[in-house]
């Protein structure tokens, strides 16, 4: 009865045509869907390993530290801290930095051991809401793992949330209260929390340029520690990661746009949860863009039996628009100017990433950034004194041919179409 109650409830969350009652008729074991593993039992079985230890109202542990929230009714939202049943260091359950190498089953099983606790709150005037947002608040800027009490009105549960943007998180329930151990807030994020003259802007670009964890900063901005005093508010965790990303990388532009370029074709290669990535440098003033192949049985393109793709890109006076590719655009535009500003040069970035059947479920843009700041530091580019013979090699790497990833890209088409000066040469 179980199995058949958590199917039924997700089945159209997993892409599935709900018609059909899909995951229903498999459970996990026809692979109707085509996957090679179903994504629902690998989130079931994690629940079944959480679920036991916190089979009351209850529950004490250290929480990594984190926090989460919530978007829905905006600006009346649930916040609260994200808590295992777990004591130590717990660190690396909200440490996304840390997680390359690792299996979605491993991912899984850390996140889903995260209970959220759920307060609502007013997120533009939040001052009134009583101790537990200071306690929020303080669990978002502390820097090391810290006991916490959580006292649910029920024993927690949920429902599966397919989300690309944000990491995935256990069973919830909402907080009547909740008592926190004392820790040290980091010193960056503790600086901008008592600066109440400071931009949010500023704060974070500062935090980041002092050495704080992207992730770090993330939560400290979403929970109204930054900025202006009377600016200050609580900001979605969806929304922050991506505003984050995007704030650092506009600021790193800010001087790579104007560097030199580089002297060749470069090709980044790297593989990783069966995506891989090909990341094409050009020897260009800026432009970047950000292509996505998701192939058939993988969780944005479920049912489709042709490879789905779509793409956003930008010259060099910027986007006016949203990516409608969402967070992954900002993250990777962010991770290609981490290396620029290393280098001290400036160039035209094609990301080309191929989303393949063994990567079953999303698991938050940190995947996107973490993945393309890995390929860029920790492999050796190749080199190529042109775009043909990169794309070659793009080609004999990937299963897309270069004519379709020509075909879906402004760059490319660009740099192919538009004359330049030293075409004259």
């Amino acid at each position: 009865m179980v199995q058949t109650n958590f199917f039924d409830q997700i089945a159209v969350q997993n892409g599935a045509p709900s018609q059909t009652g899909l995951c229903s008729v498999c459970r996990g074991t026809k692979k109707l869907c085509g996957k090679d593993r179903c994504p629902l039992m690998i989130k079931f079985y994690s629940q079944q390993k959480t679920m036991p230890l916190i089979s009351m109202k209850d529950l004490a542990g250290c929480s990594p530290p984190a926090v989460f929230v919530g978007r829905y009714g905006y600006p009346k939202v649930d916040i609260g801290p994200l808590l295992p049943p777990d004591f130590g260091d717990t660190s690396i359950m909200d440490t996304p930095e840390r997680w390359m190498g690792k299996s979605i089953d491993d991912i899984v099983d850390m996140r889903f051991r995260l209970v959220r606790g759920k307060y609502r709150i007013d997120a533009k005037d939040f001052a009134k809401s009583g101790r537990i947002v200071d306690d929020v608040q303080e669990l978002a800027l502390t820097e090391r793992p810290v006991e916490v009490e959580a006292n649910f009105r029920q024993r927690p549960t949920g429902r599966i949330i397919m989300d690309d943007e944000v990491q995935p998180f256990g069973p919830s329930a909402r907080m009547d209260a909740m008592t926190k151990g004392n820790g040290r807030f980091e010193r960056n994020l503790e600086r901008s929390f008592y600066d109440t003259d400071q931009k949010a802007a500023d704060a974070v670009i500062t935090a980041y340029r002092n050495g704080t964890l992207i992730s770090e900063i993330q939560k400290a901005f979403s929970v109204g520690t930054m900025g202006i005093a009377k600016n200050r508010r609580f900001v979605p965790t969806r929304w922050s990661i991506t505003a984050v990303d995007d704030m650092i990388g506009k600021d790193l532009l800010k001087t790579t746009k104007f560097c030199d370029t580089i002297d060749d074709f470069r090709i980044y290669y790297w593989e990783q949860l069966d995506n891989r990535w090909a990341i094409l440098l050009m020897p260009t003033t800026w432009r970047f863009e950000l292509i996505e192949a998701w192939y058939p049985n993988t969780t944005w393109n479920p049912v489709s039996n042709k490879i789905d793709i779509i793409s956003d890109c930008e010259f060099f006076d910027g986007r006016t628009e949203y990516a409608h590719i969402g967070g992954c655009y900002y993250a990777s535009r962010m991770a290609v100017n981490e290396l620029l500003i290393k280098e001290g040069r400036t160039a035209g970035a094609v990301v080309m990433r191929e989303a393949h059947p063994g990567y079953v479920m999303p698991v938050g843009v940190w995947n996107v950034r973490e993945n393309v700041r890995a390929a860029l530091s920790q492999t050796q580019p190749l080199h190529f004194e042109n775009l043909n013979t990169a794309l070659d090699f793009v080609e004999s790497k990937m299963d897309l041919k270069r004519d379709t990833w020509i075909a879906n890209s402004g760059v490319l088409r660009d740099y192919m179409t538009q004359r330049r000066i030293e075409d004259y040469y």
